[in-house]
């Protein structure tokens, strides 16, 4: 995209927007900063920066990046929204040379089904066969 760049290196990313938008998100609410870093250093991160190098958008994806990864943290900051990025971003991810043969790419999202199902995201099927551990109050002492 004309003007906007993707960068995989955490050193070209704004750390703090990063944590600033996730640690208020309905997903990552309170979330520790020392744990958000970890978090970033252990996943593969996409950010896109404008050309001031502003952070425009981000996603991170825990991949063993041979069978399965989980796209998760996806934001595009609210002044850039509307202008197709995150299409763009989830396509680049998507079409990342380290992520084709993947078995399973999976997310979570309660807001956002009709962008991921035009990358091919459906509903888990049989969903009975899907078991988690969830501790939602985990990030509060």
């Amino acid at each position: 995209m004309q003007g906007f760049r993707i960068t995989m290196s955490l050193d070209d990313m704004d750390l703090g927007v990063i944590y600033q938008f996730i640690s208020n998100s309905y997903w990552g609410k309170g979330i520790p900063r020392k744990r958000f870093e970890k978090s970033l250093r252990h996943s593969f991160c996409f950010a896109v920066l404008d050309d001031e190098n502003q952070l425009v958008a981000f996603a991170r994806l825990i991949t063993d990046r041979t069978t399965f990864a989980y796209l998760a943290d996806v934001f595009v900051v609210e002044v850039h929204r509307g202008k197709g990025i995150s299409k763009w971003l989830i396509s680049e991810i998507i079409a990342h040379p380290e992520l084709q043969g993947l078995r399973r790419m999976m997310l979570a999202t309660r807001d956002a089904h009709g962008l991921y199902e035009q990358f091919g995201f459906t509903p888990i099927a049989p969903v009975e066969n899907f078991m988690q551990i969830w501790k939602p109050n985990v990030y509060q002492s």
